[in-house]
């Protein structure tokens, strides 16, 4: 049976419905886990950037549904995913996010009340360096709302970290139960999304008219630093909240820095000129290399 067939089935007796949606790309150390934790959802659909591992090839074995849509900033591939969804309701996982027993039993229980509210944002309990983080600013910790009514909601156009837009009357509520993330499973893999991160993000900080000067980018990362690992407590995290707080701040030096460059006028001078003494050196090498 289909998941169109499930959802329909549902949608027959009386029960709403729900997609589990996940975006992806390059993730196929990451996309099983992920995918198993929603595998009671009605239905599965996996968004791939064109992955060129084994992304696409493992959800299909999971009994996902495949859809390709080009990277266009993650506001644009959001909206493109819940065009896709079929279900009456819809959870947002990503490919780092795991969804606990808990919150599952949660979303069940919302989306069988037709009197719950259309939209919920979910705590995540954040797992890195062996330890699950309880300061740093990333426990307990939210991104755009990731349980939503068909219809509810949608994404701003950002290239990343990108806002939500809640339709007119829509209720909003916090779910109990948190999810799991483990947003990096090595520094290689911290350096490579902050590196991506930070060039999406000068996009933001160019459309607000910011970029203005190197000294803005330093103080920024400075700020960040201390935000993270003084006054969101990341020092009782140990190494761990040094390294969050350390990234924050160069994801924010970077994101400002490239917008600063990207000003510039980073193209090399044309050569200089020849001199006529140069030209009669090289008419001089010219000959020598002749007659060898």
């Amino acid at each position: 049976m289909t998941s169109s067939d499930t959802i329909e089935m549902r949608r027959a007796n009386g029960t709403a419905s729900i997609t589990a949606y996940i975006i992806a790309y390059n993730e196929e150390n990451k996309i099983e886990a992920a995918i198993s934790s929603v595998l009671w959802a009605d239905e599965i659909l996996l968004i791939d950037s064109g992955s060129e591992d084994a992304t696409a090839e493992i959800a299909e074995r999971l009994g996902s549904r495949v859809v390709q849509v080009e990277f266009n900033g993650f506001g644009n591939l959001r909206n493109s995913a819940i065009s896709e969804c079929r279900g009456d309701w819809i959870f947002s996982l990503d490919s780092d996010e795991r969804c606990t027993v808990e919150a599952r039993d949660e979303i069940l229980s919302v989306i069988a009340q037709e009197d719950a509210a259309d939209i919920w944002r979910v705590p995540r309990r954040n797992w890195f360096m062996g330890k699950w983080i309880k300061h740093s600013g990333w426990y307990p910790n939210f991104r755009q709302p990731q349980l939503f009514r068909r219809g509810s909601m949608t994404y701003d156009t950002l290239p990343v970290h990108e806002g939500w837009i809640p339709a007119e009357g829509a209720r909003v509520d916090i779910l109990k139960a948190a999810i799991w993330q483990i947003p990096f499973l090595d520094l290689s893999e911290l350096q490579g999304k902050a590196t991506r991160y930070s060039t999406l993000g000068s996009q933001k900080v160019l459309a607000k008219g910011g970029g203005r000067s190197m000294l803005s980018a330093v103080v920024r990362g400075c700020v960040e630093f201390t935000k993270h690992y003084v006054f969101k407590l990341g020092v009782f995290d140990g190494w761990a909240g040094f390294i969050i707080a350390f990234g924050a701040a160069e994801g924010a030096f970077y994101k400002h820095a490239k917008a600063y460059v990207s000003r510039l006028e980073t193209l090399p001078p044309d050569a200089p000129a020849m001199s006529e003494s140069d030209r009669n050196c090289e008419n001089v090498a010219d000959s020598l290399n002749e007659a060898q």
